[in-house]
């Protein structure tokens, strides 16, 4: 069988995009999900993203680590999503769609940057040494002054199989501040496990535990993650942080066609 794909990338957080509005791709293949994503046998990605139908809104997000295995939340995912409906002209400049966490508004600005709205954020459990949030997938953030030479996926993988956060792990984030309202990012994702390029629920969860913290005053923040800047924005309310935006590149790369 002859499966048709397409690559985008967002900040670096790069993606295997399929269309099955039909219901054609073997789902529970992980195996094949898998294969894929390699780098070097397969197409290569952070993730595999299933675009298909949904009777309440404009599409459906189902997303895979390049585990093989069906994820929480991807932000960037979610805005590269956006971008590839978009080409298939499912939607013009605005939408609506689902996800594993819920409902997603998302709008083009500037014909090239995505804003997607992710879920609103009650509740951070801040430590003296990390904070741990969840934003559509769980995060734990924590601040390294060196983090140029920082050995992300070795520390990163002891904290995320460590007995803190137990057999479902967590995503781990490594943050440097820059000025007032400007951070560096480093992410170990679970699920890819290791360090990638961005993190757009990680940046997301880094803006806001920068602001729970005292970290910063802005409710607007710049993420410089390793592939590029994400900006997150938001509203501090008592009861939490709300109308929480993600805002970056998404960027079509490649397609083609693979046997399976």
């Amino acid at each position: 069988m002859q499966l048709e794909f397409y690559k985008y990338q967002g900040a670096g957080n790069d993606f295997v995009m399929i269309d099955n509005r039909s219901s054609f791709f073997p789902k529970e293949n992980t195996e094949l999900i898998e294969h894929l994503c390699d780098r070097r046998f397969g197409i290569g990605g952070d993730g595999l993203i299933l675009l298909e139908n949904d009777t309440e809104t404009d599409f459906r997000m189902v997303y895979y680590n390049s585990d093989g295995n069906q994820s929480s939340m991807c932000g960037n995912g979610g805005r590269c999503l956006v971008a590839f409906a978009k080409d298939l002209k499912v939607i013009e400049d605005k939408t609506t769609f689902i996800a594993t966490d819920g409902l997603h508004h998302a709008s083009f600005e500037d014909n090239e940057l995505v804003s997607l709205q992710m879920i609103d954020v009650p509740a951070i459990d801040i430590k003296k040494e990390y904070s741990f949030l969840n934003t559509g997938s769980p995060h734990h953030v924590q601040m390294v002054e060196d983090l140029e030479h920082y050995n992300v996926k070795e520390n990163g993988s002891a904290i995320r199989f460590g007995e803190l956060y137990g057999a479902a792990g967590s995503n781990i984030n490594f943050v440097k501040k820059i000025d007032d309202n400007t951070f560096r990012l480093r992410t170990y994702e679970r699920g890819v496990e290791d360090e990638t390029l961005a993190c757009g629920t990680g940046a997301t969860a880094v803006a806001i535990a920068m602001n729970a913290t005292g970290q910063t005053n802005a409710t607007a923040i710049n993420v410089n993650v390793e592939g590029g800047k994400l900006v997150v924005s938001f509203d501090k309310t008592p009861n939490g942080f709300t109308n929480v935006f993600l805002k970056g590149p998404a960027e079509f790369v490649f397609k083609g066609v693979i046997e399976i």
